[in-house]
């Protein structure tokens, strides 16, 4: 039979998370800071660059890349204009509202960016662990995520296809729950501003 855990036993893993979740945001922001020096870049350079990789087309904007790295507009567009002049990234009036502007990566942007993620550590270490090992600490902090959006009301900037306005109409056939639109799996697997976490 199974003895009860004690209360500060719970108390204690608790923190011990907490301060793992810790270390290792300092160690993920450390690596990349080290790897983004390399290749001439400051580590908010690379961040830039990942986001615009990863956004979707809801959220390439400067006002959304601002609010991703937790600065203001003004720093942010220093930021952009550095990237531009190194021909990492573009502008591009919107499709539908040319009032809008979008920022996309070129070539040389990914190609920038595909060397600072080239034998990252952090992908080898998470083949190393047991697949259930995977599967718990991924459910884990997803609810630590949906917790503390709850709780805060803050964009998780989560992928698409997780989000709980994500709707799926048909094989291959999506849809925003928010936007109306249609989305592909390209689009699906594209981070975003709206996203919610499913309470699922």
């Amino acid at each position: 039979m199974r003895r009860p855990v004690a209360s500060d036993s719970r108390d204690n893993c608790r923190a011990t998370l907490l301060e793992l979740l810790h270390c290792l945001s300092r160690a993920l922001r450390d690596d990349a800071h080290q790897r983004a020096v390399e290749h001439g870049l400051l580590r908010v350079h690379w961040e830039t660059l990942w986001f615009l990789r990863a956004a979707n087309r809801y959220s390439n904007t400067l006002q959304v890349l601002a609010a991703y790295l937790g600065q203001t507009k003004g720093s942010v567009s220093q930021s952009v204009k550095l990237l531009e002049k190194r021909e990492l990234l573009r502008r591009e009036p919107d499709a539908k509202d040319r009032r809008v502007t979008r920022l996309a990566l070129t070539d040389a942007g990914r190609s920038v960016l595909d060397g600072i993620e080239t034998d990252s550590v952090w992908a080898d270490a998470v083949q190393t662990l047991p697949r259930a090992a995977v599967t718990d600490a991924g459910t884990a902090l997803t609810m630590l995520l949906r917790r503390w959006q709850q709780e805060t009301g803050s964009a998780t900037f989560g992928v698409c296809r997780s989000c709980a306005c994500f709707q799926i109409e048909a094989a291959g056939r999506f849809r925003c729950g928010v936007t109306g639109e249609p989305l592909n799996r390209f689009d699906s697997g594209q981070i975003c501003h709206v996203h919610r976490s499913s309470a699922e």
